[in-house]
């Protein structure tokens, strides 16, 4: 029967003698056999059922385990998070761009508007007509006169300076574009 104590030793032959229980020990079968209807049952304080210390933690996994799920979780959680916020900037930039667009239109709307109030006088509206369009009354004849523009000017001065040139230098102006 046992009482409690740890096991004593026995001084004769220096082994450890246990109390012992007056119930047989179960028969132990070999590694390979295994019957598929049996069950084994362990002892809750055997050492096949206990982690060793400081493994397993939560779920029992590993810290190397643990660690790659974490980041695995972060991966997800940053993926996740990312489409929506991209759609977010997205649309905050079209937004500004629509506003941008709608406030430069309001503003040729009222330059439009003011130009409109121009026109509506009839003396303002034959000015403009007789500058843009060249309308003249019955009866006024109509002159027109064209002054040279700058690049016509400079234009016919290079070319009175290429005549006075030998002919062997205009040919090389030519090559070298100086001429143009």
């Amino acid at each position: 029967m046992p009482t409690g104590r740890p096991a004593q030793r026995d001084r004769k032959n220096g082994a450890d003698a246990a109390r012992r229980t007056r119930e047989p020990a179960p028969a132990r079968r070999p590694r390979g056999d295994s019957d598929a209807g049996s069950t084994r049952r362990r002892r809750p304080g055997s050492a096949r059922t206990r982690s060793p210390a400081g493994t397993g933690g939560a779920f029992k996994l590993s810290s190397t385990r643990r660690a790659a799920v974490l980041a695995i979780l972060v991966c997800a959680m940053a993926l996740s998070v990312s489409v929506p916020l991209r759609t977010y900037i997205g649309q905050r930039d079209e937004l500004a761009e629509l506003e941008r667009r709608e406030h430069q239109l309001s503003q040729e709307v009222q330059r439009l508007e003011e130009r409109k109030a121009e026109l509506s006088d009839p003396q303002r509206l034959e000015a403009e007509a007789r500058r843009r369009l060249g309308y003249v009354r019955p009866g006024e004849t109509p002159y027109i006169v064209e002054l040279p523009s700058q690049q016509e000017k400079e234009s016919a001065e290079k070319a009175e300076a290429s005549e006075t040139k030998p002919w062997y230098q205009r040919l090389w102006n030519t090559f070298t574009g100086e001429g143009k």
